[in-house]
């Protein structure tokens, strides 16, 4: 029974580690994904028109990613990922700014 407990902690150790080590390779890496996910979402702003109602928004969307981009290249991945992030979600807002202003019409 002994000999049970220490093999089933052994697992479970186990599996804790490798569950910490995959948790922070995701942290350290290229953020490859939210950069992707910030350009689709400036692209789908300016083609649905926010440059004329939410420029604000969009042109802080290419600011950010400009500056994750940079970032990227001086392979500061978590400050390039706040700022990817940062970015999609100025384009996301000015998409809702531009959504909203053309069902208000």
């Amino acid at each position: 029974m002994q000999r049970i407990k220490r093999v089933l902690l052994k697992g479970w150790v186990t599996a804790w580690v490798i569950a910490c080590a995959v948790t922070l390779s995701a942290c350290v890496g290229p953020p490859v994904q939210e950069m992707s996910n910030a350009r689709q979402a400036i692209a789908a702003a300016q083609e649905a028109g926010a440059g004329k109602v939410a420029a604000e928004n969009l042109e802080r969307a290419d600011t950010l990613l400009r500056s994750a981009e940079q970032r990227l290249q001086e392979k500061r991945y978590r400050e390039a990922r706040r700022a990817a992030i940062a970015a999609k979600q100025e384009a996301v807002e000015a998409l809702a700014r531009t959504k909203n202003a053309d069902d208000n019409k």
